[in-house]
Order: C-alpha cells, then sequence, then structure tokens
C-alpha cells in the first residue's frame, strides 16, 4: 500500500511540469532558410520570455500554401506564417484553394506581423545602374522557382525590360561570386532585410541597391517598403522597394489565454531578437496595417492593453 501511494505522488509530482506547459508546434518554411530561423528565435524568445511556460516546437514547412491547407487538419496548438493575401484567397476559395475551401480557413485568426519578403534589386557598382532604366543592357540573375525570381521577372516586364536585359542561367547562391568576378551585372533575391547575401556582396564588392519610384510601387500591386540608410554598406539614402507581408496565425481553436501570452512575449522580446538577428529591427506595430483579416481574441487584448488601436475588419 505504501508502494503504491509513493508511486502515485511520484507520478503527481513527474506531472506537475509538464501541466505548467503550453506547447506550441510553429510551421513556417523550409530548414535552412532565414524564416526557419526566425521559427528557431521565437521559439527560444518564447521559451525564455515565458520562463519556460511556453515551449515551441519548430517544424519545417513545405510553402505557405500548405502551411494553411494543415490547418484542416491542426488543433488549437498551431501556429504557422503565410502572407495575409493567402489567407484571404483561402477564405474566399479562390486562385491555388479553388475546389479546395473549407470551414477551416474561415476560423484562422492572426496572431503578430513577421519579417516582410522584401524586394532586392541589387546591382554591382561598376555596372552604373542606378535606375530600373538603366538596366538595358545588363546581366541579371534572377535564381529559379523563387519567389523572388518570379516578383523580379514580373517587374522586368512591368517596367518595359523584357528582352532587354539578360538572364543569367545560375543559382542565387552563386550570385556574390558571380557579381565580384563580373560575370553578372546584378542580381535579385527577396527575404527579410536586411538581407545576408546583400550585406555580403556590399561589404566585398560595392553595390546599389535600387530603388522603385511611386508609379512603380503602384504598378506592381505589392506593400511599398523602406529599407533606411545605412541597413548595407554604401547605402547612404533610404531604399523605395516592395515588400510581401507575413504574418505568424492561429486559429480560434486556439485559446484567448494562449494567443494572449504567445502575443505578449513575442512583442516583449522583439528587441532582443534583434540584438541577435537585425531583421527583427523591421518589425513594428505599423505591420499590423497588413493584416486585413481578423486578429485572435487573445492577441487584441494585448494590443488593446498597449494602445495599439485595431480596425473593426480586424476585431
Amino acid at each position: 500500500m505504501k508502494w503504491a501511494t509513493g508511486a502515485v505522488l511520484a507520478s503527481a509530482i513527474l506531472a506537475l511540469p509538464a501541466a505548467a506547459e503550453t506547447r506550441i508546434t510553429y510551421k513556417s518554411a523550409k530548414a535552412g532558410t532565414s524564416y526557419y530561423q526566425m521559427g528557431v528565435q521565437i521559439a527560444e524568445a518564447m521559451k525564455s520570455g515565458s520562463d519556460g511556460g511556453i515551449i515551441v516546437t519548430v517544424e519545417e514547412g513545405q510553402g505557405s500554401v500548405q502551411n494553411v491547407m494543415e490547418v484542416r487538419a491542426r488543433g488549437g496548438d498551431y501556429v504557422f506564417t503565410t502572407p495575409p493575401s493567402l489567407v484571404g484567397l483561402a477564405q474566399a476559395g479562390k486562385a491555388m484553394f479553388d475546389g479546395k475551401g473549407d470551414p477551416a480557413f474561415d476560423e484562422i485568426r492572426a496572431l503578430f506581423p513577421i519579417p516582410s519578403l522584401t524586394m532586392h534589386f541589387v546591382m554591382s557598382a561598376a555596372s552604373g545602374a542606378t535606375d530600373f532604366a538603366s538596366l538595358e543592357g545588363k546581366t541579371i540573375l534572377l535564381g529559379k522557382g523563387s519567389f523572388g525570381a518570379k516578383e523580379g521577372e514580373k517587374y522586368l516586364g512591368l517596367f518595359g525590360l523584357e528582352g532587354k536585359v539578360t538572364i543569367a542561367d545560375a543559382e542565387l547562391s552563386n550570385a556574390t561570386a558571380a557579381l565580384k568576378n563580373g560575370q553578372i551585372d546584378g542580381f535579385v533575391t527577396a527575404g527579410s532585410w536586411p538581407a545576408p547575401n546583400v550585406v555580403e556582396a556590399a561589404a566585398s564588392t560595392g553595390v546599389v541597391v535600387l530603388s522603385l519610384n511611386d508609379e512603380q510601387v503602384a504598378q506592381t500591386k505589392r506593400t511599398r517598403l523602406v529599407i533606411p540608410a545605412g541597413t548595407y554598406a554604401g547605402q547612404d539614402t533610404d531604399i523605395v522597394t516592395t515588400s510581401l507581408p507575413v504574418v505568424a496565425y492561429a486559429t480560434t481553436k486556439m485559446d484567448d489565454e494562449t494567443a494572449y501570452q504567445l502575443t505578449k512575449t513575442f512583442w516583449d522580446s522583439k528587441a532582443t531578437m534583434a540584438e541577435g538577428a537585425a531583421w527583427w529591427g523591421g518589425v513594428d506595430a505599423s505591420m499590423l496595417s497588413n493584416i486585413n483579416g481578423k486578429i485572435h481574441p487573445g492577441a487584441a487584448r494585448y494590443y488593446a492593453e498597449a494602445g495599439i488601436a485595431l480596425t473593426a475588419e480586424q476585431q
């Protein structure tokens, strides 16, 4: 009898830490990408900022569309990243979600923004290119299959450069070396800023990151974003470019308290995360305006406490 009582007591004690933890699965991007690394940083920040109360497991994602699709089979512990535009398409059953609609999509709710996918048109200083008109006759590396490659190709068409630019047949991973040895005049990349490959190119070769004018930004139908002067070596003025906002989402299956704690811990930890990775420095409350759907009630409670106004559509 004493043994049984002891065993029960031991089991109860062992169960206590688990009961005090909130476990979350965070699904972002493929391992090795900057967005996967952001997930790792968020996981570390959540554990530290909550004194171990929130444990986040980072799961490799296969893309933003798949992240949204998994909502159908996931529970209240699922957090994922995707552009707000994809959530809108899923809820409307349009484009890649045509014929794949599901009531679960209507339950998607935003938590907080993360660094946007930011377009960079990076030209070597030696090329002499300072705007899009001067790209004519130049050799540009777009990469293959990525958002940046597709978007870069689109912009060349929009700005009247189709057929006037030589597209290099190489992988984006070779961009800095190719720029340095003169094989290409420039490359296009999309990611959080500061972008590591742009930092490397600016430091080793000397580059000009092109700005878009207001008319060009409007033509792209993307979100305007300003990269502050001094972000890259030799950059003494702001860069006006475009971006695809990215947001961390949950669903209404997540309880309000968990959503509140996740959101509060994220914002409380952001400055510390920025000390370790500069891309967090570009995230601020103004980016909530990029969310054109509903924000989780638990997250909305945090924003109300912080004095951050939400739109009627977000509540």
